[in-house]
């Protein structure tokens, strides 16, 4: 195995810098703390030890009576780099988040790797499959999610004024996306638990406002989004 030399060297770090900024610039535009120089650091770090997998044992690998399987320190990796993305997951009131950015970070690394082995084509292409992935199908999936997604209200207000029809009316929705509607009365006012199905995350605090509108209501808070 031949030494690489200091040019290649430092094409490869350079390439895996700047692949890695640009998945990281992705995050970054969504304020995770897994931004642009976490993926640069991720992806430049991961490309060195790949360098030193290949090529840094070549003299050990080509003595006499010695073997060694030096991708074994690039396998690594792949599993360590778990415990870096586990940093980017957060849960906030029983919702997971982080799980895309933690994905992406662990796909940078791969990233990394394929520079550091030499495989340029594989790691540029990589990128832009990630970044369509990224960037590409996020409308879908919030389309999707708009057509699943439940939001759970509760709304405090004067006994008998907020009714089924009347929030059908106000909402300009159809009567069959009121999937529940309680009521508990205390002390002549009423306390409402309303879900509504089918209504996108950009629109939960237009029905929201709606709702504070109407005459009597006291208080309208979001109690869950739920799938």
């Amino acid at each position: 195995m031949t030494a690489l030399s200091n040019n290649e060297t430092l094409i490869r770090l350079l390439t895996a810098a700047a692949l890695g900024s640009i998945i990281g610039f992705e995050r970054e535009r969504l304020l995770w703390t897994a931004g642009i120089r976490t993926h640069m650091l991720v992806c430049v770090g991961a490309c060195l030890i790949m360098i030193v997998s290949a090529f840094g044992f070549s003299e050990v690998v080509n003595a006499n009576h010695v073997v060694l399987d030096p991708s074994r320190v690039a396998a690594q990796v792949v599993s360590g780099i778990g415990f870096l993305g586990a940093g980017a997951i957060l849960a906030r009131n029983e919702i997971i988040r982080g799980l895309t950015t933690a994905a992406s970070v662990w796909s940078v690394a791969a990233i990394g790797l394929a520079v550091g082995g030499g495989l340029y084509f594989a790691a540029v292409a990589s990128t832009a499959v990630i970044i369509i992935i990224l960037a590409g199908i996020k409308p879908l999936e919030e389309a999707y999610r708009t057509r699943t997604q439940s939001c759970r209200l509760k709304i405090q207000a004067k006994h008998g004024v907020v009714t089924p029809d009347l929030l059908k009316r106000t909402l300009s929705i159809r009567s069959g996306r009121i999937k529940r509607f309680l009521v508990r009365t205390l002390s002549g006012n009423d306390e409402i638990t309303l879900v509504i199905s089918k209504v996108a995350s950009r629109d939960v605090d237009t029905l929201v406002q709606k709702i504070r509108k109407l005459p009597k209501v006291e208080r309208v808070s979001v109690l869950a989004r739920e799938q």
